[in-house]
């Protein structure tokens, strides 16, 4: 080929390119359609009047396959994004160089990637092929992946959905951070590190190892989230890590007994929460995750484990000195609650069972003897001389805090819904006094699932009873921190397990009495990211926001935001897994 044919041609690909990168994101088709599938019709749940009354029989859509055209594609807007000529060679198709080429450009998943080959280099969609010696552009190379971390004020009202790790490095994945920014949502909750010890990023630490990784460049994943103008908060489980006690099992909870590593009912899945080397391994990851250009950091499992059998487990903290820096530090920090909270139920708390889609294990599950956790209205029972599990995660969480503050990120803390009710049983076992955990970070993230509430308040049925649940709980979650300045944005339930309405009403009745009871925001949560309910709930919220100011939520969006979303939300496929357990 003589050079001035091989100027021309890359010529004409710069400015394809050029075209390609400015192009718009494309708008999901509207045209998917859904087909219902009815669940059996049951009688209302509240008197007339109520708004839980209102709440229908749950269905369920199961949307049409998306075809491959429909994938929609990324534009980079990273200022300094280049091309670069790529020689191909014998054998290799666009698929494999967009492979190769992913982690340099501003595409974050492969397909998107080849597809943009294909336009910038004049390739029909499909094609796949390359010749031996075939020169193409590569679009979209990137200097390199800087992010910054946007900050916003602790009260500024998130309305998230959460996402696997998996998920949301997946094309399915974007395309539900699109939609949900789409029909109103301005967060998303994604994956650091799962229950299970999954690490999803590329992180080097001499407890980690060589791991699985699904959110290959984080820096480039924010930045899209960012491009959707949207806040991201990194979910990171902190003190269950299956993964970390299998290959360290020095660190998990030890048995008295035989002084082996401690089962919890026969799994082995529990780190030490009072053991410096979990601690600081935690807190590297979340300092990594916060420079990566993360907004918010949220640790679940911030806690000690609570069913098994309590008495056997040993623990590093239980074995130093009463006077220790750690134990004094937490001691002063804890405070009886001047709530006037009065016991509603004898039972022990009770979760989700094990096969729970939103499982967030339980509290307490044996029965207790009663005697041990009656209170006074007005006061809170006297925790036991000593150090305390309580300690351990106030002295964590104050470490923590110290360190990722400065980063500019929020700190926000999941916590069991009924740690409201302030019982000793459950403070003893889980080591959550909300009181003093509020000192120590920017938002608390109850976990207020109505279906989880199984057995409490002589409700036979509480996950037809999201009025009740989510009205109590916040109540008594606004009166223990009145005057901590911290935030209540709780976990809200978009699943249907152990419930019967759940629908659309189903999520606003959620939504309209968090806020009312003084939420601010919220976070939906289905391990299995399917949020049909939410997506048709949104634009019905946004509507009637629009007749009656804030009816459900303000509407806060982040700077400089201009919100195009449509009040009509479009179909959009959802996840084909069943819900499973691992919340």
């Amino acid at each position: 080929m003589r050079r001035s044919s091989v100027l021309t041609i890359a010529a004409v690909s710069s400015l394809l390119c050029g075209a390609a990168a400015i192009r718009l994101i494309p708008q999901l088709s509207s045209a998917q359609a859904a087909q219902p599938q009815n669940a059996q019709p049951v009688p209302a749940v509240a008197a007339s009047s109520s708004p839980a009354s209102r709440l229908k029989p749950a269905s369920a859509t199961v949307p049409a396959t998306l075809k491959p055209a429909d994938l929609p594609s990324l534009s980079p807007s990273l200022s300094g994004v280049s091309t670069e000529v790529y020689t191909a060679k014998r054998g290799e198709s666009i698929p494999a160089v967009a492979r190769q080429y992913l982690h340099r450009t501003a595409y974050l998943t492969s397909a998107e990637l080849s597809e943009a080959i294909r336009a910038v280099n004049g390739q029909a969609s499909g094609s796949n092929l390359l010749r031996s010696g075939e020169q193409i552009t590569i679009p979209g190379i990137l200097p390199a992946p800087i992010e910054h971390t946007v900050a916003v004020a602790k009260d500024f009202e998130v309305r998230a959905i959460y996402l696997t790790g998996i998920m949301a490095a997946s094309d399915h994945g974007l395309r539900i951070i699109r939609h949900w920014r789409e029909v109103g949502g301005n967060a998303v909750v994604f994956d650091i590190k799962d229950s299970d010890g999954s690490v999803t990023i590329p992180f080097e630490h001499p407890l980690l190892g060589k791991h699985q990784i699904y959110i290959h460049d984080l820096p480039k994943f924010v930045h899209f989230v960012h491009q959707q103008n949207m806040h991201a908060i990194a979910r990171i489980a902190i003190f269950r890590d299956e993964r970390l006690v299998i290959e360290h099992p020095e660190l998990a909870v030890q048995s008295k007994r035989n002084h082996q590593p401690w089962r919890e009912n026969g799994k082995l899945v529990w780190t030490d929460p009072s053991q410096p080397k979990v601690q600081d391994y935690d807190i590297a990851l979340a300092k990594f995750v916060a420079q990566s250009g993360a907004d918010e950091i949220q640790f679940d499992y911030v806690r000690f484990p609570a069913e098994g059998d309590q008495k056997d487990a040993a623990f590093v903290f239980q074995s130093e000195h009463a006077d220790s820096t750690q134990a004094d530090a937490a001691q002063s920090e804890a405070e009886p609650c001047k709530a006037e909270l009065t016991e509603s139920t004898k039972s022990s708390p009770v979760g989700a069972a094990d096969n729970s889609p939103g499982r967030k294990p339980r509290v307490g599950e044996k029965k207790e003897n009663t005697s041990s956790r009656n209170t006074k209205s007005g006061a809170c029972a006297t925790a036991p001389r000593g150090p305390q599990r309580s300690d351990v995660i106030i002295a964590f969480l104050r470490k923590a805090y110290a360190e990722l503050h400065p980063t500019g990120v929020l700190l926000s803390l999941d916590v069991f819904g009924v740690m409201a009710w302030q019982r000793p049983v459950d403070l003893s076992h889980t080591g959550q006094d909300i009181v003093g955990m509020a000192k120590y970070c920017d938002v608390l993230s109850p976990m207020i699932y109505p279906s989880h509430f199984f057995g409490m308040d002589n409700i036979a049925h509480p996950g037809d009873a999201p009025e009740h649940f989510i009205g109590e709980s916040m109540q008594r979650f606004e009166l223990i921190t009145k005057g901590r300045d911290v935030v209540i944005r709780p976990w809200l339930q978009a699943f249907r397990w152990r419930t019967k309405t759940y629908s659309p009403e189903y999520i606003k009745v959620q939504v309209a009495t968090a806020k009312e009871k003084g939420g601010i925001g919220f976070l939906f949560w289905n391990a299995a990211n399917d949020y049909s309910k939410p997506y048709e709930a949104m634009p019905e919220m946004r509507a009637a926001n629009a007749k009656e100011k804030d009816k459900f939520f303000r509407g806060d969006e982040l700077p400089g935001t201009t919100v195009k979303a449509s009040l009509t939300p479009t179909a959009i496929p959802t996840p084909a897994p069943a819900e499973t357990a691992s919340h």
